[in-house]
């Protein structure tokens, strides 16, 4: 199992193209540095009126499956 921590920080209009399908992956850079892709409707649930702002954790199995995406704060 793999755990990647990262910062994300997108404002309300720009999760309107992430929500409506327009992007079909999110690319973000985890804490040590590594390039992450993983499908856009994985951040549906975290979008608020503000967008998106936080800490996450993402969990791959070892063949880079998704298991699970979380706010960690």
């Amino acid at each position: 199992m793999k755990e990647y921590f990262f910062y994300m920080d997108l404002s309300y209009d720009k999760c309107l193209g992430y929500y409506y399908g327009h992007y079909t992956s999110v690319q973000v850079i985890e804490d040590a540095g590594k390039t992450i892709r993983f499908p856009a409707e994985r951040i549906r649930p975290f979008i608020t009126s503000i967008g998106i702002r936080g800490r996450f954790r993402l969990i791959l199995d070892d063949s880079n499956k998704f298991i699970s995406l979380e706010k960690v704060t």
